[in-house]
């Protein structure tokens, strides 16, 4: 499976607390900000970077500043709103547009409902927010929605992934590199992730 799991100790450390049924919301969403921060810094070192002048209180000197694609953040709703706040700590300048799709219960297959981009999504790079990667079905119509309207650079962030959702992005996106805080057993019969976390809306908002 083409997926960078990131081993970091305190992404680790952090993910066990979060994944815990003891954690309030307030704490999950706190675990969810540091989770995502972290994980933003690690995906984000290969962003291009030129030389600036800059006037020190002693001296002027070449330092580095990033050069290249703007950055963009792309939750998808709802969910995917609690990874946005710690990317925006990271990337403050960072532009945010929303996609929300539910589930047909026919076809279950994914519907959109709502979807407000940035108008310059080629230019950019695209990280897209979902906590739980199960089936893939969702993300992965995300991204074909994302190609549609122009975007070329885009990342997949996850807090938990299933194999089986992991394999579908794979298949349906192969340019597009995945990343999750873990990598989990399996899907039940229900599509949760196990061991997984829940339903990361409810943790996030506290609902049921």
């Amino acid at each position: 499976m083409n997926v960078n799991v990131m081993t970091h100790p305190l992404i680790q450390h952090k993910v066990s607390l979060i994944r815990s049924i003891g954690t309030s919301s307030k704490d999950f969403r706190q675990l969810l900000d540091e989770i995502t921060l972290l994980m933003g810094y690690e995906i984000t070192r290969d962003l291009p970077l030129e030389d600036v002048e800059v006037q020190t209180p002693l001296v002027k000197m070449v330092g580095k500043q990033i050069a290249g694609k703007k950055l963009g953040i792309i939750p998808i709703l709802r969910a995917g709103l609690g990874m946005v706040s710690g990317l925006l700590e990271l990337m403050p300048s960072a532009r945010v547009g929303h996609i929300g799709l539910y589930r047909d219960p026919e076809t279950l297959k994914p519907v959109e409902y709502y979807c407000k981009l940035p108008s310059d999504l080629s230019e950019r790079r695209i990280i897209v927010t979902d906590p739980m990667l199960a089936t893939g079905g969702s993300a992965s119509a995300a991204l074909s929605l994302l190609k549609d309207r122009g975007a070329k650079d885009i990342q997949l962030m996850c807090l938990v992934a299933a194999p089986q959702g992991v394999e579908t992005v794979n298949k349906e996106h192969p340019d597009v590199r995945v990343y999750v805080a873990a990598l989990d057993e399996k899907l039940n019969e229900h599509g949760y992730i196990l061991p997984g976390l829940g339903d990361a809306g409810d943790r996030i908002f506290g609902t049921k």
